[in-house]
């Protein structure tokens, strides 16, 4: 626990005056905002290192210990290099569109043509996470609520995981459906659809493949996304569960911030979905008051997995050190770990 006021932050914020290269300019040229550039050079790194492995893992001449060096290649690039800069990338541009209106058809090359090397279906991720979770806000008709689980519980995790897992896609269809939302049931339909009957027709080319480098991706990603959702609500206040600062968490200070674009503000994220990625510590500190009236919880120096992790322990007492305690309102340690064990609790329905 510290307590402290005001408060000190290190993550990335936005520094004007920059002086760009002619490639900079170019691609800027291009783009709604030059705070997103630095998305546009993770595009072209994934782009031209781990797409030509995994290309080359279909190659007929690349077999044997040969095959299994690229496997093992595509697998530390996609999941220990790119994978949550990537994910955090497309959830920025899901909410604030990426490329002028005159180079639109750019917009599809992330979701369409990177997003499956990553496990994400084409458009999915956007009509999943926009149109219904920032809707219903953790609340009773997410389909991604965490509420009605025991949330320091990997047995409840668990099921939770394997709700979202095997039904996440029939249930956002049907959501959309009863909300005579057509145009958003179609694209998730035709987003999954497109993906798996790809997937089945390259399986004819090598199944082995299609395995490494499009099922496998799609499991561990759906597992990250649930940790990251789980870690993200797991503290809801059962009296306020709609709150935006009392069923969503911070996480300043850390490197996953610098890495993954501020993800770790989900509190702000909430209240403005919009807000750029840059502007989450400013935003921090200009509401400070109102995240100690209304006792938000504020860890720093971890982010979302480790917050994860301690809960499937029930290790309240190292959560309980990371928590920010700005001008001491929430407390002893003790009466933190109590307040983090109050928002944990099934929520039961009325």
């Amino acid at each position: 626990m510290k307590t402290t006021t005001p408060l000190a932050l290190a993550d990335p914020v936005f520094s004007p005056g920059k002086i760009y290269s002619s490639f900079d300019r170019f691609w800027l040229s291009k783009i709604c905002d030059e705070r997103d550039l630095p998305f546009i050079y993770l595009s072209l790194r994934i782009t031209f290192i781990m797409l030509p492995v995994a290309v080359m893992l279909y190659m007929p001449f690349i077999s044997g210990w040969v095959w299994w060096l690229f496997a093992a290649l595509y697998f530390y690039f996609n999941n220990f290099v790119f994978k949550g800069p990537f994910g955090l990338m497309l959830h920025c541009t899901s909410h604030r569109t990426f490329f002028q209106e005159r180079y639109s058809w750019l917009n599809k090359y992330l979701p369409w043509i990177i997003g499956p090397f990553f496990g994400q279906t084409p458009e999915t991720y956007a009509s999943h996470h926009l149109a219904m979770h920032h809707r219903e806000n953790n609340l009773e008709d997410d389909l991604s609520s965490t509420m009605h689980y025991q949330r320091d519980s990997f047995r409840h995790f668990l099921l939770y995981f394997g709700r979202f897992f095997f039904m996440v896609i029939p249930t956002l269809a049907w959501y959309f459906n009863k909300r005579d939302q057509i145009a958003l049931r179609n694209r998730v339909i035709r987003g999954e659809l497109v993906f798996f009957i790809v997937c089945a027709l390259l399986c004819y080319i090598n199944w082995q493949a299609t395995v490494m480098v499009f099922l496998l991706p799609l499991l561990i990603s759906r597992i990250i996304m649930m940790v990251g959702n789980w870690a993200q609500h797991s503290f809801v206040d059962e009296a306020d569960p709609g709150n935006f600062y009392k069923n969503s968490i911070t996480c300043i200070n850390t490197p996953y911030n610098h890495k993954c674009w501020n993800d770790g503000y989900h509190i702000s994220h909430h209240i403005k979905p919009n807000m750029h990625w840059t502007l989450h510590p400013e935003h921090l500190q200009s509401n400070l008051q109102t995240y100690m009236d209304n006792r938000a919880l504020i860890f720093e120096g971890i982010h979302f997995l480790h917050v994860w992790w301690y809960l499937m322990n029930k290790n309240y007492s190292k959560l309980a050190k990371r928590v920010l305690n700005i001008g001491g309102v929430l407390g002893s340690e003790a009466d933190i770990i109590s307040l983090m064990q109050s928002r944990t609790r099934k929520l039961v329905s009325q």
